[in-house]
């Protein structure tokens, strides 16, 4: 190559160059990051974090580092409807109509269940979630997915949120939702009650977004021994991470904790 052995040694021993350090440190900074989001981070979440540790950085160099490195967040899989929608009980208008913002807390609920599987058979989950803020207001799991299971998530978020008049409830039209016990719920609390259209999953598409992503970032990549060990993981999912640290793009890079502590905050302050 033409190279001389006083220059080939000089080039051994040179120093790193300061952008190659730079680039090393946050790297290091990179993996951290998205190892506490159990992989499920992208380079724009990413940023993100590294912008609110007020470290340095451009979106561009982050992607760039990440797929150098290869660095990126896991993959979805395929999301399965299980609620039973074949029933003579009476089902509500869709009042929602794909309207999924809210200008406040607890105007606009949606409600879904999903099966997580375990060694032991189906662990069922139901969950409810504030339009406002996309935080886990309520939930509950069981082995059966009966009436009981989506009363008990709703009475979780009732307790929780206490929410005034005018809040409304969005399901799909399976019999626990349409089932006498839980429309007295919703009435005795004054909550207006709606449901999707026949067929149509875009009708409840936040709910079924959340479900994914549940997946994608933690069940499939379990192996649940028993009903209870998927109890813990799942607790730890919503409460500790999705709820309080988990970003969201809709709400500005901020987990649902943090964005409704920001709005009560500067609402306090005008």
């Amino acid at each position: 190559m033409e190279v001389s052995v006083s220059g080939y040694y000089a080039w051994v021993k040179r120093p790193e160059s300061e952008r190659k350090r730079q680039n090393q440190q946050l790297l290091e900074r990179i993996k951290r990051i998205h190892k506490q989001s159990r992989q499920t981070y992208g380079s724009p979440r990413v940023y993100v974090d590294l912008k609110k540790q007020h470290i340095p950085c451009s979106l561009n160099r982050v992607a760039r580092l990440m797929q150098l490195n290869e660095i990126a967040a896991k993959r979805k899989r395929k999301f399965v409807v299980t609620t039973d929608s074949k029933h003579d009980l009476p089902v509500a208008e869709n009042k929602l109509n794909q309207d999924f913002t809210a200008s406040k807390p607890n105007q606009k609920w949606v409600t879904d269940i999903t099966y997580i599987p375990t060694k032991e058979g189906w662990l069922y989950l139901a969950v409810v979630l504030d339009l406002y803020s996309r935080k886990v207001v309520g939930w509950a799991m069981d082995e059966h997915m009966e009436r009981g299971l989506v009363m008990s998530a709703l009475r979780m978020a009732l307790l929780a949120r206490k929410p005034h008049k005018e809040l409304l409830h969005h399901s799909d039209r399976g019999s626990q939702y349409a089932s006498n016990d839980y429309q007295k719920l919703l009435d005795d609390n004054k909550i207006t009650c709606s449901m999707s259209r026949k067929g149509n999953c875009y009708d409840n598409a936040v709910m079924e977004s959340f479900f994914a992503t549940l997946k994608q970032e933690r069940v499939y990549h379990q192996h649940y021994q028993s009903r209870q060990q998927a109890k813990q993981d799942l607790f730890e999912y919503i409460e500790v991470w999705y709820n309080r640290k988990r970003t969201h793009s809709t709400l500005g890079y901020m987990s649902p904790e943090e964005f409704e502590n920001n709005i009560r905050q500067y609402s306090m302050a005008a």
